[in-house]
């Protein structure tokens, strides 16, 4: 039964609290014995055009219900689609698969654009259209219980609030009739249309627009009365102060992206961002220009930046018609050379990672050889929290426990901007050069560790025979290291604040991750397959490592005994208790 059937069927609390997946006793506290006013927090942020939004940020609690409200909503749309075999190119606002690149795509090399904003948008929806919307749309016609259940999750004030999960998808149901009026007229006058949230587009190849969308008289733009009276009976009201017709002699942007040859940012939007880098790197620290008023920027707002930037290349890059050139290529040709494959753009994101997870990192930094391994100490650290003092969890802004350490995420982003994805070699060219890199920030040595955690394998042989040819440092902790081998250290120091740790060995012979685990997880039998930790297995009897790691220590790990992962844990703590010594010595 999909899920739009089953909010069809819904007619009650208890039924709906099953939908969203919660308690009813935690829908009904939520929702009606604590305010709904009190379950929010208002602060303001800049518009690009001047002024500033106010954003209604709800609770913890009520936010986990909005989020799980959207995704409901969402998969009934998809489901609404499906059944209809529909592909919906009009709204791109907060719809899966969907994007400001997405909404802009549609407008690239026209001759004519017209951007339309509606004003107030999401104050435009208040308490009874949401509710009246579910309970009349032929799509749900849900009962009633249930469209008032939505619409008090969804409503603060009577209306939809700015910073809900849930607002952003209701008003896209709702405009739904809205946008298929508009691109009916769109076709007539051989036009484009779409809709990011407030912002309505069209364009054409057209010489100019039909008069049927807008003309122009002594430089005066005039929207059609078909065009303002089908936004005005929709129950929106147009801000004309930004409408805009845009020209292919001038430049031409569809929701902050450029679009006139291809998807681009602003000229000035990157040479800000490239300041703000090049201050953050050599003073540690950048500023951000809010409507004229400079105050101290963080490091997640920079790469918040830098990721839009990133997501253009890659959505360029991977859709231009040529083949991507050998500058694309994941393929190493030296621990010098991996850099000629990044365009200035790129080269400066690969600079600003460097630095955000090896130099700026606000917690010990652990780098495993794969993905498994990740989820491995994650576990173990949560089980064995109380090893040492240096690898119990710390609180967040929110109240809630963390790790002590961060994980680091190889991703193909990571591999191809950082040379980074794991595996001894890769591993091998990052702290050969770590050394040099780190020459490029004006740092001492960073306040936090960047550990390498390895299995004392042959993985990383050739990671350790450079740091045999290598003036390293072994530790004296408790102590003396009385073999001075790299195998059987507890940890190598290998430069400024980059160290090496490899599994403990049992009685001389090669360790890997898995070794730590007991007897009874290594037996978890999965459809009647039986773990292999080898990379070759007949799949048909056995199973791998990503298998184990997900099925068995993600979710059975309350069962799982880790004391076998004690030794290893100690060496982190020791490298985050060396290191602090060595930052302040």
């Amino acid at each position: 039964m999909t899920k739009l059937e089953r909010i069809r069927l819904a007619k009650d609390k208890k039924d709906f609290a099953k939908l969203l997946k919660v308690s009813t006793v935690f829908l009904t506290n939520t929702l009606y014995l604590t305010p709904i006013e009190d379950q929010y927090e208002e602060f303001q942020i800049p518009k690009r055009s001047g002024g500033f939004r106010t954003i209604h940020a709800p609770t913890a609690e009520l936010k986990d219900l909005q989020s799980r409200l959207s995704n409901l909503l969402l998969d009934c749309i998809d489901d609404i689609n499906k059944e209809k075999e529909i592909i919906s190119t009009l709204s791109h606002g907060f719809v899966r698969k969907r994007s400001i690149i997405t909404n802009a795509r549609l407008h690239v090399r026209q001759k004519n654009v017209l951007n339309i904003d509606l004003e107030d948008f999401f104050g435009s929806f208040n308490f009874g259209r949401v509710r009246g919307f579910f309970l009349k749309n032929n799509n749900f016609k849900l009962d009633k219980n249930i469209a008032t259940i939505i619409a008090k999750i969804a409503c603060l004030n009577d209306t939809l609030p700015q910073g809900s999960p849930c607002s952003p998808v209701i008003t896209n149901l709702i405009t739904h009739p809205l946008d298929i009026r508009l691109a009916q007229l769109a076709k007539k006058s051989s036009s484009v249309y779409t809709r990011y949230a407030d912002d309505i587009t069209f364009s054409t190849r057209e010489r100019n627009f039909s008069e049927k969308i807008v003309s122009i008289e002594n430089k005066k733009v005039t929207l059609s009365k078909k065009l303002k009276e089908e936004i005005r009976r929709s129950g929106f009201n147009i801000n004309h102060k930004k409408t805009r017709l845009q020209f292919a002699d001038s430049r031409q942007d569809v929701t902050g992206l450029i679009v006139n040859k291809k998807i681009n940012i602003k000229r000035e939007y990157w040479r800000e961002t490239r300041a703000m880098c090049h201050s953050l790197f050599k003073t540690g620290e950048f500023t951000i220009n809010e409507n004229g008023n400079l105050r101290k920027g963080t490091i997640d707002e920079l790469y918040g930046k830098l990721n839009f930037i990133d997501s253009i290349d890659r959505y360029n890059h991977y859709n231009c018609k040529e083949s991507l050139d050998h500058r694309y290529s994941l393929k190493d040709r030296g621990i010098d050379t991996h850099r000629e494959k990044l365009n200035g753009r790129e080269s400066t994101f690969s600079d600003f990672l460097y630095y955000k997870n090896f130099i700026a990192n606000n917690k010990p930094t652990l780098l495993f050889e794969g993905k498994t391994d990740n989820i491995y100490i994650k576990y173990a650290l949560k089980s064995k929290s109380n090893t040492s003092n240096e690898l119990k969890p710390t609180k967040n802004d929110n109240d809630q426990l963390e790790l002590p350490v961060s994980l680091f995420d190889y991703t193909k982003r990571t591999r191809y901007l950082l040379d980074l994805y794991g595996g001894g070699n890769y591993l091998k060219f990052f702290s050969q050069r770590y050394k040099k890199s780190l020459k490029y920030y004006n740092v001492k040595t960073p306040q936090n560790p960047v550990i390498l955690v390895l299995d004392n394998d042959n993985g990383p042989n050739g990671l350790i025979g450079w740091l045999s040819s290598q003036k390293i440092i072994f530790p004296k902790i408790e102590e003396d290291n009385k073999n001075n081998s790299i195998r059987n250290s507890d940890f190598i120091h290998i430069v400024s604040n980059l160290y090496l740790i490899l599994t403990p060995r049992d009685n001389g012979n090669d360790s890997m991750m898995e070794n730590l685990f007991d007897d009874k997880a290594l037996s978890y039998k999965i459809d009647g397959r039986e773990f292999e930790p080898s990379n070759e297995y007949d799949s048909t009897t056995k199973y791998g490592k990503n298998t184990f790691s997900l099925k068995v220590v993600k979710d059975k790990h309350k069962e799982i005994n880790f004391d076998g992962f004690i030794p290893l844990l100690l060496r982190i703590a020791k490298v985050i208790k060396y290191h602090k010594k060595f930052v302040n010595s």
